[in-house]
């Protein structure tokens, strides 16, 4: 079988059981509701007098991610174990890394989806003021990457386990690690006694330090290649769980 129609196939039917159900909906609905109220009443927005999404909506883009994603990704892996179809998806006439790309690109796409339902807080942003769409558009992309990145480890976290909560609970730990290697107070906690090229070193593997230059409009390739590391090696590990997995 052609890998990229093997990989097609396994994308397509995860999305068409992502909307056969309402886990979808009420996935975009709350991610919708959250970015709303947070941008408008958290963020204060129209206190803040400036045209701008930067810190009011993808300020709050890490903590989102950081419960949203996993109740994405914990299905996964998870679910196939449980109801013992992942013998059967293995067996069929494509690889164990055509599977975990398939699946990979269907909730990351589900999340770009999610992500391009909040326009109309852009469209909000141009009728109240003359933002710069171009840091806009780099927020959002930069958005996605990290979005990417939380998703690859709820994939590792979903193989690891047949239950979705403790798969649930992995991600949720792990990203956390992820998101307080450049949180603010942790990144002062550390400097009053670590030197600082450890402190840079932390800082180095956070979300919040390589999301922080797409924020200010900069597409910086360290950040890009950082993010894609992160998804290549989450994937590459859960390729790993499944050959363990099916070698048992």
């Amino acid at each position: 079988m052609n890998a990229w129609y093997g990989i097609k196939t396994i994308a397509k039917r995860e999305l068409g059981a992502y909307f056969s159900s309402p886990l979808a909906y009420i996935f975009i609905v709350i991610f919708l509701l959250l970015s709303s109220f947070f941008t408008f009443m958290v963020g204060a927005f129209f206190q803040r007098g400036e045209a701008s999404l930067t810190r009011s909506f993808f300020d709050w883009h890490p903590w989102f991610y950081l419960f949203l994603v996993p109740a994405v990704g914990m299905r996964l892996w998870a679910e196939e174990r449980r109801v013992g179809t992942i013998e059967l998806l293995l067996t069929m006439p494509v690889t164990a890394w055509q599977a975990i790309v398939g699946k990979f690109l269907a909730s990351w796409l589900f999340l770009g989806l999610a992500l391009a339902l909040t326009f109309p807080l852009v469209i909000t942003v141009n009728y109240l003021g003359q933002p710069d769409n171009g840091v806009i558009l780099c927020g959002y992309l930069g958005s996605w990457l990290m979005a990417g990145a939380y998703l690859a480890i709820s994939c590792l976290t979903s193989a690891l386990t047949r239950s979705q909560v403790v798969s649930f609970i992995l991600s949720v730990v792990a990203c956390l690690f992820f998101i307080l290697c450049g949180f603010a107070p942790v990144v002062n906690l550390l400097s009053s006694w670590a030197n600082p090229s450890v402190v840079d070193t932390v800082a180095a593997f956070s979300f919040i330090t390589h999301f922080d230059g797409f924020q200010k409009g900069v597409v910086d390739s360290r950040d890009v290649i950082f993010f894609l590391s992160v998804i290549l090696f989450a994937l590459f590990s859960n390729s790993v769980v499944l050959r363990t997995h099916r070698a048992g």
